[in-house]
């Protein structure tokens, strides 16, 4: 790093101005006052530490700033809980600086860590108010997690933070929060058996999708996703509050859909009988166009004009022009997808209806419960700003999602595996068996009839597909061929 900050942007010193925030814990007592020289004791700690989480978006850039945003004490004494909002800065590949803002929780104790795990652990700080104790990522810790559910609970607010509950929510107080081991793009503490909390790690001004339209849904009454109970944001400089948190009911009785898909097409190996996920899969349709038909009554909508939806394609376009510059084996193909994307344009003269919709649906986004299947995480495609997130689109392209999460859950069957022929026929049946009954549960369930739409469904997949292209060349390589796959079979159907 060549560089750390010294400017500290609204460091609260005394966040409620009433000087007795987080006087909880045993040992010595420090005052909030020293937040700052904190702060700046613990740069060079982040600084190694942050590019080895798996939420840190700047791999393999080297960090060239640090500067803190805004730093309020929620606990002081010992243990002590800090939570940051950090500027990362770092090179682009074309030379420009680029900066993102991370959120940070983090603890400071000058005893054992007790279960803590290793990998939590930031380093021992070396000069400030906290010399020489430890510092480490505070989501790892029960009691401080369980201090975060408090503040929840109560609606309290320090200075640009802001803790808010939704009403007749009811939150208790007292339950310590576990860090969920399931690797994601956030961090999730799971409180009992009764809520999980995600945490947002990279922050952007504005309302986050997740919140957003979780609570659309939560306020309409739906029942396919988790009742949203409290969540928590901060007021940024010349900028609009950002969602930091959100706080819903835990599904302890869940069964993650991408685990039982694979659990369904993995039996193939065993008896070659075709898994019968089908029924789950008409399910699953359903339920995804009860969202779709809550979020049509409870959001905005509108109908893109032949102009709009040329623009819609013509971004199509664009995209598989930046992917084929980054993934040359595509190159074959982009005459082919070119003109599907055309024709899309070419079959909606009177253009196309758009509504909020979730924007990264997949298996591992759905899980059933003994009610029936719930969908997750709206935060939409990560790639993508909040404002992109944020925009209408056909409702169709979480359904053209949904199927190619299919084809993964059967591709994946075949990975790593010597060439197997009638298992990659059984395999490649299982996922058509599973994309129609999904797209008949879809329209049993008042959506529109993917079938209704042909050319639409193809660029919405080849679309899908070509993000996955990229995806994979960059992060797993082995995994590119099955993206591929499909672009094939969707360019020799154009």
């Amino acid at each position: 790093m060549s560089e750390t900050s010294r400017s500290q942007a609204h460091l609260q010193d005394d966040p409620d101005g009433s000087g007795a925030a987080g006087t909880r814990g045993t040992g010595t007592r420090r005052t909030a006052v020293g937040v700052s020289e904190l702060v700046q004791a613990a740069l060079p700690l982040i600084a190694g530490w942050l590019p080895t989480q798996r939420w840190y978006a700047g791999k393999g850039r080297p960090i060239t700033g640090l500067t803190p945003v805004v730093g309020t004490p929620l606990q002081v004494g010992d243990p002590a809980l800090l939570h940051l909002l950090l500027r990362v800065e770092h090179a682009t590949t074309a030379g420009a600086p680029h900066g993102d803002i991370y959120q940070l929780l983090l603890g400071i104790r000058s005893g054992g860590l007790g279960d803590i795990e290793p990998g939590a652990v930031l380093g021992r700080l070396s000069q400030g108010p906290y010399d020489g104790a430890t510092l480490y990522d505070a989501v790892h810790d029960p009691e401080l997690t369980g201090r975060l559910l408090e503040h929840l609970a109560t609606g309290d607010r320090f200075g640009a933070l802001s803790f808010r509950r939704t009403p007749g929510s009811g939150l208790p107080a007292n339950l310590p929060g576990r860090a969920s081991t399931a690797e994601q793009s956030n961090s999730s503490v799971i409180y009992g058996t009764s809520y999980i909390l995600k945490l947002f790690r990279r922050i952007h001004p504005g309302t986050n999708p997740d919140l957003e339209l979780s609570l659309a849904l939560s306020r309409a009454g739906s029942t396919r996703i988790p009742r949203v109970a409290a969540w928590f944001e901060s007021r940024m400089e010349r900028a609009e509050p950002a969602t930091l948190g959100l706080l819903q009911r835990y599904l302890p009785d869940a069964e993650d859909g991408w685990e039982l898909s694979l659990d369904q097409v993995g039996r193939l190996k065993g008896d070659r009988s075709p898994g019968n996920f089908a029924i789950e899969a008409h399910r699953l349709g359903r339920a995804t166009a009860e969202v779709h038909r809550v979020l049509a009554r409870s959001m905005p909508v509108a109908r893109l004009d032949r102009t709009q939806t040329g623009r819609l394609a013509g971004a199509m376009a664009d995209r598989l022009d930046s992917a084929v510059a980054a993934v040359p084996g595509l190159l074959r193909f982009r005459a082919a997808l070119r003109t599907a994307f055309q024709q899309l344009a070419d079959a909606h003269p009177d253009g196309l209806p758009v509504q909020r919709i979730h924007g990264d649906l997949h298996l591992g986004q759905a899980m059933r419960t003994p009610h029936g299947w719930v969908l997750l995480d709206f935060e939409g495609e990560p790639a993508k700003s909040v404002n992109e997130r944020r925009e209408p689109q056909p409702a169709l392209r979480d359904v053209a999602a949904m199927l190619r999460s299919f084809d993964y859950a059967a591709a994946h069957l075949l990975a790593g595996g010597p060439v197997d022929p009638e298992l990659a026929h059984l395999a490649a049946a299982w996922a058509q068996r599973n994309r129609t009954a999904y797209c008949a549960g879809y329209t049993a369930g008042g959506g529109a009839d993917p079938a209704a739409s042909p050319e639409l469904m193809r660029a919405l997949e080849i679309d899908k597909a070509v993000y996955e292209v990229v995806y994979e060349a960059r992060h797993r390589p082995s995994w590119l061929p099955i993206p591929l796959a499909a672009i094939n079979r969707l360019a020799l159907s154009v």
